[in-house]
């Protein structure tokens, strides 16, 4: 299946703790970060998943927010430190591509936060994103 989601990164899931509607599973990424998705539990027996399952963590450019400065005390689970690689301006939004370990992050953001961030290659981020935001594919 092809997606027009830009944001596919493989993984291997770490633990599953169901309830009675919503699961949290969590995976290793590629690069040794965890990444949290919040999704049915239907969806994650239908899906399989268990530890050791393959996965990809799938997340919609505009559900990655990011961070130039310190983050704390926030409930966003996946914080994910970058550099920015590129930015695409816009009339009002930007594309902004960051370099994570082991892969590549998109988020699209609107053009007046990537100015007032000054975003720029090379610039250090961290992609923030909901764990209600994260759809998990199995391989």
């Amino acid at each position: 299946m092809s997606l027009s989601i830009r944001n596919q990164l493989p993984g291997t899931v770490t633990s599953v703790t169901a309830g009675p509607a919503m699961a949290t599973v969590q995976a290793r990424l590629a690069g040794g970060q965890t990444i949290t998705a919040a999704i049915t539990t239907d969806a994650a027996t239908d899906l399989g998943l268990k530890p050791g399952t393959a996965v990809h963590a799938v997340v919609k450019a505009t559900e990655v927010s990011l961070a130039t400065g310190p983050v704390e005390g926030l409930s966003i689970r996946n914080q994910l430190p970058g550099t920015v690689t590129s930015v695409t301006p816009g009339a009002a939004m930007a594309s902004v591509k960051v370099a994570i370990d082991g892969g590549e992050l998109t988020a699209a953001i609107t053009e007046q936060a990537a100015s007032e961030l000054a975003l720029a290659p090379g610039t250090p981020v961290t992609a923030l994103v909901k764990a209600t935001d994260v759809s998990l594919s199995s391989d």
